[in-house]
């Protein structure tokens, strides 16, 4: 059968409908397909399930990946035997070639490497079609038909914040969609994460956008905007994405844009992997992926708990086949059903397991701090717009903030080291220096924040 565009947005639909038994046989039937499609066509995957069954529908019987595996062993990796390191990284270099089709075929990604090595991915058109379909079934069911009737008052344009100055996914797909054109291109606008706030600020004035989808750090930085009365526009949805954000946050960006607001969990690797709900957490688009949260020993973690890490299966990419794929981030499943009603598995996610601080006691051993510590911290401290936390020693941290528009600076200064001394006195920590940045936050080049760096290893 065909896998369309057409055919899988009938898909996707027809999954949810049918219930959790149906979706699970597609799983398993897309699982084994998979599997069978990298066994036959990546020496790598080849060599890797060696002894295992003919047939696997089960993720656990699978070896674990990560991204530095799979990039050390990137020519061997991918089923489409004309793609090379070399011939990526060539593609890559060149700024003029985001979003074209690479060998004529193909949309490459890159990863900004804030989690320790920068990724190069290629991707398929049968995932950009799976991540398209998913997402537009969450967007039905986030707005229903009076919130698309209304988006449709406000012009239905999508106002998209991304990084613009690399081959980040965001940006690539759409720069694709721009040279190939359609109708869905005339109503979609990438804005640089970029620019300077003032710009835009006045860029998104002008556009009236019924949809923002982008960062969440430069979310909240625009609702600031927003409360000021320097921007005022009027979205439908406001999708933040790229950074866990709290409950509070959202309640604000919602109460300052009279919007719905749903986040999304995803990664370069799976950009479809989950959509946000009314509750607050994150659902597992589970016909076409699989996450498990594991622990260190790449066990399950059980429900109600928070893993040592996820792994993650793209079931529509076969060009670089993502199978128990380690992403790095910290999960928690949710042990009972979500009351929003979707059967699908919920999630928390905590952050990454690699911007967790580690500190010497000055009493032997190590402590060690979870990047929740610190961002429920500032979570409830006034004043603050975005915080970021640089460990560059092993006992000194540099803070660096913007503050809210009218807030004291030494002030809110004093508040935040009073906090972050407490935090740390709290777990035996006072040998620790917490030192005041003049700089603001330091952006990565594939636009995102980190609100916690750790030490350089």
């Amino acid at each position: 059968m065909s896998e369309s565009m057409a055919w899988l947005t009938r898909d996707v639909r027809k999954a949810r409908k049918q219930g959790a038994a149906d979706v699970a046989r597609r799983r398993g039937d897309r699982l084994a397909d998979l599997v069978a499609c990298a066994r036959s066509a990546s020496p790598y995957y080849r060599e890797l399930y060696r002894g295992l069954p003919e047939r696997v529908d089960d993720p656990t019987l699978l070896p674990v990946t990560d991204k530095k595996r799979l990039m050390d062993r990137f020519d061997d990796w991918a089923t489409d035997r004309d793609i090379t390191f070399e011939k990526v990284r060539a593609f890559t270099d060149d700024p003029g070639l985001i979003g074209r089709r690479f060998l004529g075929r193909y949309l490459v990604a890159t990863t900004s490497g804030t989690s320790g090595r920068r990724g190069l991915f290629v991707l398929d058109d049968r995932y950009m079609n799976v991540s398209s379909a998913v997402s537009s079934r969450a967007l039905a069911s986030w707005l229903g038909p009076l919130g698309i009737g209304r988006a449709v008052v406000h012009g239905g344009r999508f106002a998209q914040l991304v990084a613009t100055e690399g081959h980040y996914v965001g940006f690539a797909g759409y720069s694709r969609m721009a040279q190939e054109g359609g109708g869905r291109s005339k109503l979609l606008r990438a804005f640089s994460v970029h620019e300077p706030l003032a710009h835009l600020v006045a860029q998104l004035n002008a556009y009236r956008p019924a949809f923002v989808i982008g960062y969440a750090s430069t979310i909240m930085l625009l609702t600031a905007e927003q409360e000021a009365g320097r921007l005022h526009i009027e979205p439908v949805l406001i999708e933040p994405a790229g950074e866990t954000m709290s409950d509070s946050d959202t309640d604000r960006i919602a109460k300052a844009f009279g919007a719905k607001v749903r986040t999304m969990y995803s990664a370069t690797e799976c950009t479809y992997l989950s959509h946000g709900c009314a509750e607050g957490w994150y659902h597992v688009n589970d016909d076409w992926a699989v996450l498990e949260p594991v622990g260190e020993d790449h066990r399950p973690t059980p429900p109600g708990e928070f893993s040592h890490t996820v792994l993650i299966s793209n079931l529509a990419n076969r060009v670089q086949p993502f199978l128990r794929y380690d992403l790095g981030d910290s999960v928690m499943l949710r042990p009972d059903p979500c009351p929003c009603g979707l059967s699908s598995p919920a999630i928390r996610v905590q952050g990454r397991a690699g911007d967790i601080l580690t500190f010497p006691s000055g009493r032997g051993g190590d402590v060690r701090l979870t990047p929740l510590a610190f961002s429920s911290l500032f979570d409830r401290m006034p004043g603050v717009e975005l915080f970021q936390i640089e460990q560059t020693a092993p006992a000194t941290l540099r803070v660096r903030m913007v503050r809210a528009p009218g807030a004291d600076a030494d002030h809110v200064w004093r508040k935040a080291h009073d906090g972050l001394t407490h935090l740390l006195a709290d777990n035996k920590l006072d040998n620790v220096t917490v030192e005041r940045a003049e700089e603001p936050p330091r952006q990565a080049s594939g636009g995102k924040y980190r609100t916690i760096i750790p030490l350089a290893a």
